[in-house]
């Protein structure tokens, strides 16, 4: 029955971690909930990267509701933090304000935290109570949970196809493949994730801004593969790149050329410069990952989804299947290059959940579990 019941305060917590979906990178998503006497007097998430942990809002709020917390009990979704950072350690605070119990959903891997955190608060004689909902706390931070430990960007692909898995007609046009609904799923995922990665094809041909639509969101680094530097000043990612987040990566060849010089100093264009012009999605990662990206969505074409396979490299991701049929032989598939001449070689999408748009649906997947 307890156990019930913290699974109830669990689960509240975990839906106000996800409040900081897109603000926190390179934080994880936290939430937590305060309980005194069956009744909630305190809650909070993390909601944005450098501020107050979800802890600090749900005791705060807590202690202006009961003066005396000795009985009261914490949710939260993390391990409360150990070691001082952008804030002070959130395990002494809940020591500090004397609470009796705590419970928890994920251990944190974070070499700073990892266990510190647990027994700070047993140490202080603080009940603990570890691996509520795990699963489902693990899932909201698989982001950071990779991040932390690798140092790699959690790779998400998202593509929209039509029901014989095309992702264009054979002269290219792709405008739109799926409805609306669908479509503002995108915008949660350029939202969600700090990095979207298209390849120059993708730049050429539709011409994108790859910014977060959303009341509120935060836009993404767009990062351009471009190994021959066709990128020109007048496309959007270009044209928009106000807040200097667009990120072109190509050739050493090109580096220190009189157009890059220009698009680094007048476009604000950041450029990662790699050795030849066939990249592998493994040295463009750690690269990413060096200049503190977290996490990329790929919405590239055929070319990059089929190396991003190949390459197994995918951690996740959601394809999109509109209730269209082009039956077009000649239109663009999805996907290519695979040989495989039996279907027990076929590349298999793990852990799949459907998700309805209307009349499209969506295959989410997880290939890749972390913590």
């Amino acid at each position: 029955m307890v156990k019930n019941i913290d699974e109830k305060y669990m689960q509240m917590a975990i839906e106000l971690a996800k409040k900081g979906a897109g603000a926190v990178n390179p934080n994880p998503m936290v939430g937590a909930v305060v309980v005194q006497d069956g009744k909630v007097i305190g809650t909070g998430y993390h909601k944005y990267f450098g501020g107050p942990h979800a802890e600090v809002y749900a005791l705060e709020e807590a202690s202006q509701n009961s003066k005396d917390l000795s009985n009261a009990t914490i949710y939260v979704t993390l391990e409360p933090c150990s070691h001082y950072g952008k804030t002070p350690p959130c395990a002494e605070k809940i020591v500090k304000m004397g609470l009796k119990r705590c419970v928890i959903g994920s251990s944190d891997p974070n070499p700073k935290v990892a266990g510190k955190g647990v027994q700070i608060l047993k140490n202080a004689g603080i009940e603990v109570y570890e691996n509520i909902l795990k699963s489902e706390c693990d899932k909201i931070n698989q982001v950071f949970f990779k991040y932390i430990m690798t140092k790699i960007p959690y790779f998400f692909l998202k593509c929209a196809i039509t029901l014989d898995g095309k992702i264009a007609t054979k002269t290219g046009n792709s405008k739109w493949i799926t409805n609306e609904i669908a479509r503002e799923k995108v915008q949660f995922y350029r939202n969600k994730f700090m990095g979207i990665m298209v390849g120059i094809n993708t730049v050429m041909f539709d011409n994108p801004s790859l910014t977060a639509r959303i009341e509120n969101g935060i836009n993404p680094y767009r990062i351009i593969i471009d190994p021959h530097f066709k990128t020109e000043k007048n496309y959007n990612i270009i044209k928009e790149n106000s807040d200097e987040k667009t990120i072109i990566v190509t050739s050493k060849n090109n580096e220190n050329s009189e157009k890059q010089l220009d698009f680094s100093e007048n476009s604000k264009v950041k450029f990662i410069f790699l050795n030849g012009t066939k990249f592998s999605f493994k040295e463009i990662l750690y690269m990413i990952g060096e200049i503190g990206i977290d996490s990329v969505l790929l919405e590239g074409g055929q070319s990059l989804i089929s190396q991003a396979f190949k390459e197994d490299l995918i951690d996740a991701g959601e394809i999109f299947i509109a209730n269209k049929i082009l039956g077009d032989e000649k239109g663009k598939s999805f996907i290519t290059g695979f040989d495989k001449k039996d279907m027990n070689e076929a590349v298999i999408l793990k852990n799949v959940k459907h998700n309805v748009y209307g009349e499209n649906i969506g295959m989410e997947f997880l290939q890749k579990n972390y913590n």
